[in-house]
């Protein structure tokens, strides 16, 4: 398989027409076309052999769908809209000279086009190319769109807010930890509740924060709580409190003793759920569009004399939370 031949597999993997893109594969550039009154939010994510999956480990669909949940996750986060994505794409020569080198990228674009339907997002272009590390180099690029001025923010959180996070958090830790001391293949479908192998974007809860005016800050949990919380604070100049008891812990954590499964759920990252922030005196749902809420904290106003984050554990005296998720180059 050569390269005019991959496009055109991926071509017609994600025919079909989208009321957000005129123009899509097959020229040099797609030509967009976003609602009357809204902004366009962009957003890129890569996805690195070996960094970010295993190609030994990770089922081809699985690569696929991260690939594109991790845009997808970043546009939930401020409410947005899917429009389009871009995929650029780098394989191995000999991962196209090879039956199941092909069969890898056909599963690979069919988890990735799975995710796309569930959410009406078009792949609208890219680019493809011979990698010459040898190992396989995705780089997403999600378009989405809010309405004019908006957009949740990261910033925008007040003291006296309220803190809440959606669904579960720990489970994608917990499963990436039990794949790689397994050391072999996963065998993981996408029909089956995989908290680490396919994440589901919190779209619709993003979008009904904003249309229902109920946040004032929102960030995505992809580096984990401890990570993802100081970068609201900092953004927004508070310090936060956070009750360790409160935070919800998914069912592939609580298999873990007590002290793995708060470290799963504080640093683990991955969980790709949101993380807002609210006025204390509005009443938040129990759930949006199906997806669990839970209140684990309080912002405050900054001060020099207290943590950014303070952790609250029964019957212990609040302990700083530093960032412990994820970080490249640390």
């Amino acid at each position: 398989m050569g390269e005019l031949a991959l496009i055109e597999q991926i071509r017609r993997t994600f025919q079909g027409r989208s009321r957000g893109v005129s123009l899509g594969i097959g020229d040099d550039c797609a030509i967009l076309r976003p609602p009357a009154r809204h902004e366009i939010l962009v957003t890129t994510d890569f996805s690195l052999e070996n960094r970010h999956f295993r190609r030994d480990l990770h089922p081809p669909s699985s690569v696929g769908h991260r690939c594109l949940a991790r845009g997808l996750s970043d546009l939930a986060a401020m409410g947005a809209r899917p429009l389009a994505a871009f995929l650029s794409l780098a394989l191995p020569g000999e991962l196209l000279r090879t039956r199941k080198g092909q069969q890898w990228v056909a599963g690979f674009f069919d988890g990735l086009r799975h995710l796309a339907q569930q959410h009406s997002t078009p792949l609208a272009g890219g680019d493809t190319s011979e990698s010459p590390s040898g190992l396989i180099l995705a780089d997403i690029i999600l378009i989405g769109t809010a309405p004019q001025g908006r957009a949740l923010r990261r910033s925008e959180a007040r003291a006296g807010d309220a803190l809440y996070v959606t669904g579960s958090l720990g489970g994608a830790h917990a499963e990436l930890t039990a794949l790689l001391a397994a050391n072999r293949p996963s065998r993981a479908k996408v029909s089956q509740s995989h908290p680490h192998f396919f994440p589901q974007p919190r779209l619709a809860v993003g979008a009904a924060l904003l249309q229902r005016r109920l946040a004032t800050a929102a960030i995505d949990l992809s580096d984990g709580l401890s990570t993802d919380l100081t970068h609201l604070c900092e953004s927004s100049h508070l310090r936060a409190e956070i009750d360790a008891a409160a935070i919800p812990l998914h069912p592939l954590a609580r298999k873990l003793s007590a002290s793995d499964a708060l470290n799963a759920a504080l640093n683990g990252g991955e969980d790709y759920e949101l993380l807002f922030s609210a006025p204390a005196a509005k009443r938040i749902p129990s759930k949006i569009a199906g997806v669990p809420i839970t209140r684990i904290g309080t912002l405050h106003a900054a001060s020099a004399k207290k943590p950014r984050i303070l952790l609250n554990r029964p019957g212990e005296r609040p302990t700083e939370l530093t960032p412990g998720g994820w970080q490249h180059f640390a």
